[in-house]
């Protein structure tokens, strides 16, 4: 089947631009995600030894874990953007060669600024996650999409649970710096599979890259994440950090107000503020906060000494071992996450996700007096987690243009790194003001670690009351048409932008009947007909978004057929045009949902406009209606 692009599409068989075969595209992705992952947790088992090891204060210490999250924050957004534009699978590789050369800088260092450079770069391969995502969508049969992007969102949390346990066990048994090789050599076997295995995506986002929007962006961030990692060193309540905060809230502002004057922006506020979209990034937000309560608490717990009363006396690779399984149960959840997608929406799977958390640190609440508790909290926590990371990249895509893919999912990335970020300060803050002395040093107390799962569990709560918020996937079935969806289907974009999501739409038929159009993910389909029934040769057909403009074009064949695949979930417009016929045009949704919608496009008489097929209560058999509208064969395009 000939490879086609969202904007030119033909007639004839359903066109899809993704390789019918495709195994080697997910596994290979998938170990880049935990590749990267492992990053952000590396360093965990020896974080501790951090100032003796680098001969500084441990104050200092703490900017070889916040320069690695500073670094991800800021480059996920951007190496989206970047990979809509240039190219995914580049971009994705560029991002694996910064972090193999930040590995190597931090294996030959025992210097303080120059391990801060390293970490930088390592975190900086964070972009990767959702380049890889963004590349599942444009590449795979849509069979197989779902558990795909299930496994390559959870790979941040699956990296992260996995690295801990052979992070110990190779600081127990050799020099430390042995910890960056390993991540070079990871990362330059994901870049060797990346290009073997790894096609390049034919997507391609319009415009430029907004260099003043990254800067500020950057500027954004670092302002904002900065006092949050770093203010239980400096003060809550110090002018540096209120400073700061402050500094960040006018940056973030400006930056915004800069991004929706754009004509070619790095994050498209408007899609942001969709529902589905806020919501989903808020709900981010909460996993992120919730995730990282449980890597916070659970190995200090079980590291601590038996004579604290309440520690569980285990050594380093043990405590990675009993929470192992929190990565490991959060990868098995991908096939599980797909079936309960299919059956019920990304968002029943969110829910049931963050209820399966709720319980787990509920239950956590009284299982941590032994060992294997801990693996039973790790089990639960891991399901529920998976499925709700596995669901986040769904609710994205299915809000968002194909273009905007790799931007939107950086954007979400990005809101969990900010839960993570918060979860760690916060928690933080609560072990420290809550320990207690043994032998006279402060270790977190049992009391600070309940109230830790406390705040996960709120977190939990808040995440569960965004979800309920988020449109729910609408049944293939008989719908009425939005309030509006008529004027919208004549043609002026600017009332298309205005009427909102439109349920079905009918259209005159040739045999004296109304056909119902349901949307979804088999793409438009149907014939171009005149007044008389006869198949119109020489007609286009054009989709337009929900932005106006277009999103697919394509030609009837002898018979008048047409087949466009749409490039995402929500409304459009088909629009179609013939020498020596009025356009006609028809507003219809694209769901998602692996149902084809049919669309007969019928054109009036010449001279007469844009004609619209009959309203939803005309008769049977009655006329379409006319309107006069702009030349034949022309469709105004509205701004953004």
């Amino acid at each position: 089947m000939p490879q086609t692009t969202p904007t030119d599409q033909h007639a004839g068989g359903l066109p899809d631009p993704r390789p019918r075969k495709a195994g080697g595209i997910v596994p290979v992705l998938a170990f880049a995600g935990i590749t990267v992952a492992v990053m952000q947790t590396l360093l965990v088992p020896v974080i501790k030894d951090l100032p003796a090891l680098l001969r500084t204060a441990p104050a200092n210490a703490t900017w070889v874990m916040t320069a690695t999250l500073l670094a991800g924050a800021v480059a996920t957004p951007i190496m989206g953007r970047l990979g809509d534009l240039f190219g995914k699978r580049r971009l994705l590789l560029t991002s694996l060669a910064v972090m193999v050369v930040g590995s190597l800088i931090c294996g030959v260092t025992d210097d303080l600024m120059i391990m801060i450079v390293g970490r930088a770069l390592q975190g900086f391969a964070m972009g990767a996650i959702p380049l890889g995502i963004g590349i599942m969508r444009d590449e795979l049969p849509r069979e197989k999409l779902g558990s795909a992007m299930a496994l390559m969102s959870s790979s941040i949390g699956v990296g992260g649970g996995l690295a801990m346990p052979a992070a110990a066990l190779i600081a127990q048994n050799a020099d430390w710096h042995a910890l960056f090789f390993a991540a070079a050599g990871l990362g330059a076997l994901s870049i060797l599979l990346t290009v073997l295995f790894v096609p390049e995506s034919s997507v391609r986002a319009p415009g430029t890259f907004d260099w003043l929007g990254a800067i500020g962006l950057s500027a954004g961030l670092v302002s904002l994440l900065l006092p949050v990692t770093k203010g239980s060193d400096w003060g809550w309540t110090s002018a540096t950090t209120l400073g700061l905060f402050g500094l960040a809230v006018v940056i973030l502002l400006l930056w915004g107000l800069m991004e929706l004057r754009s004509a070619a922006p790095l994050v498209d506020l408007r899609t942001s503020a969709r529902r589905e979209v806020l919501l989903t990034n808020l709900a981010s937000i909460m996993i992120g906060v919730a995730f990282y309560a449980v890597t916070l608490v659970l190995p200090q717990l079980l590291q601590l000494p038996a004579s604290t009363g309440y520690g569980l006396g285990q050594s380093m690779v043990v405590a990675g071992l009993c929470v192992a399984p929190l990565g490991l149960t959060m990868m098995l959840t991908a096939p599980l996450y797909a079936r309960i997608s299919a059956r019920r929406g990304p968002k029943v799977t969110l829910i049931i996700g963050m209820l399966i958390m709720a319980v787990g640190y509920g239950a956590g609440l009284g299982l941590m007096s032994a060992a294997w508790q801990t693996i039973v909290i790790s089990v639960v926590l891991g399901a529920g987690i998976g499925l709700a990371y596995s669901s986040l990249p769904a609710l994205i895509i299915g809000a968002v243009d194909a273009s905007e893919t790799g931007a939107a999912n950086g954007l979400n990335t990005l809101m969990r790194s900010i839960g993570t970020s918060m979860s760690s300060a916060v928690i933080g803050m609560v072990l420290a003001h809550t320990s207690v002395p043994v032998g006279g040093v402060a270790v977190p107390s049992m009391h600070g670690f309940r109230i830790s799962f406390v705040i996960a569990t709120g977190a939990v709560v808040i995440g569960l009351v965004l979800a309920v918020f988020l449109p729910g996937r609408r049944p293939a079935g008989l719908q009425e048409p939005a309030a509006g969806a008529e004027e919208a289907a004549y043609g002026t974009a600017a009332a298309y932008g205005t009427t909102g999501a439109y349920g079905t739409a009918e259209t005159a038929g040739t045999a004296g009947h109304r056909a119902t159009l349901v949307a979804g993910s088999g793409g438009f389909t149907g014939r171009v007909l005149d007044g008389d029934g006869a198949p119109v040769a020489r007609a286009n057909v054009t989709l337009i978004d929900r932005r106006g403009r277009q999103a697919g074009r394509g030609t009837v064949d002898a018979e008048g057929r047409y087949t466009l695949l749409p490039p995402g979930a929500g409304p459009y417009v088909l629009a179609a045009t013939a020498p020596g016929h009025a356009s006609h045009a028809r507003p219809a949704e694209y769901q998602g949902d692996g149902v084809p919608v049919t669309v007969d496009l019928v054109l009036g008489r010449p001279g007469a406009g844009l004609a619209v097929g009959a309203a939803p209560d005309a008769a049977p058999g009655s006329a379409p209606d006319l309107v006069p509208a702009r030349a034949p064969g022309t469709m105004e395009s509205p701004g953004t």
